[in-house]
């Protein structure tokens, strides 16, 4: 792990839709897994913010929701961003800032709640491999700081896939990671990509997806599908013809298919995304029907101008 003091370089703001309304923090840029196949993180160095920074960005915070002052020597993001905050939500950047190191990530949330009365919940994304370091003791410890959500990323549920795409961790792995966060009491999200399996793998990777969302029974899961990154070694295989993209009415069939087979107790499931061809959302068990026959509309009628075009696509 990259040492706090280096100079830290503010990372650019990606971050879950729902989170649209959040201050964003960021105590890393980056990501600590950098080996995944498809992702704009591939080979880049992980960098971890000095902690006494993040308490001066924190206090600025805390004097701007007060009295509306701005300090010159603080960045104008920091401005920019709390002009469109709800006061109630703080998200950590950046692609899995649970790999803070533990002692001061508790010192930071402890410095958030005093600092900001308002807070209501504290979210970030999360790989299984640090949700796994972490203790179940260590977790209900960040809850009761009001880390309220984690975000974390399964990909897909089989394990050639995981695998061929160096995502570090198996389907299992994903199961443990999930558990351990619903029992230490911590909202779980997570999100899957449709066509990451290929053509070739398109059935094995919506069987094993559902499967292991229904296995992590998750309260919320989006579905993303897959954008070609350039110079990622998926991006590189694709254009050597050793990874055959799918198409995007079968990538609305894949997730016709994991929605059907994949069984939950009380998850708000949507395909929201910039990335997706069609947007779905609905509290499955609940909707699932209707969740179905919309897409089932779109399947049968396959008509490129009820998806979104190629332009209108983003990450």
């Amino acid at each position: 792990m990259p040492r706090s003091d280096e100079e830290f370089e503010r990372p650019e703001i990606i971050r879950p839709p729902s989170e649209r309304s959040s201050y964003f923090l960021p105590l890393t840029r980056g990501c600590s897994n950098n080996t995944c196949a498809f992702c704009g993180y591939y080979g880049f160095k992980l960098g971890i913010r000095d902690v006494e920074d993040v308490k001066r960005e924190i206090d600025a915070l805390a004097l701007f929701d007060k009295s509306r002052v701005a300090l010159p020597s603080v960045p104008d993001i920091v401005y920019l961003v709390a002009e469109q905050w709800d006061r109630k939500r703080i998200f950590l950047q950046d692609g899995d800032a649970l790999v803070y190191p533990y002692d001061k990530l508790v010192e930071l949330l402890r410095y958030l709640n005093d600092k900001l009365p308002r807070l209501e919940r504290v979210s970030t994304y999360a790989t299984p491999q640090d949700i796994l370091r972490r203790s179940r003791e260590e977790l209900e410890t960040l809850r009761d700081l009001k880390l309220g959500i984690l975000y974390t990323g399964v990909e897909s549920g089989d394990d050639e896939v995981l695998k061929s795409i160096e995502k570090g961790a198996t389907h299992a792995e994903m199961v443990e990671a999930g558990q351990k966060v619903k029992e230490a009491g911590i909202l779980f999200s997570v999100t899957v990509i449709l066509g990451l399996g290929g053509v070739e793998g398109s059935e094995r990777h919506v069987a094993e997806t559902a499967r292991v969302l229904t296995e992590i029974d998750p309260d919320y899961a989006g579905a993303l599908t897959l954008t070609l990154v350039p110079n990622t070694p998926l991006h590189e295989k694709t254009k050597r013809g050793a990874f055959h993209p799918i198409d995007p009415f079968q990538s609305l069939a894949e997730l016709r298919d994991i929605v059907e087979q994949s069984s939950f107790s009380d998850c708000f499931f949507s395909s929201m995304h910039a990335s997706n061809y069609f947007a779905i959302r609905g509290r499955l068990p609940g909707e699932k029907q209707r969740v179905l026959r919309q897409l089932d509309e779109v399947l049968a009628a396959r008509n490129p101008g009820k998806l979104r075009p190629e332009f209108l696509r983003g990450l």
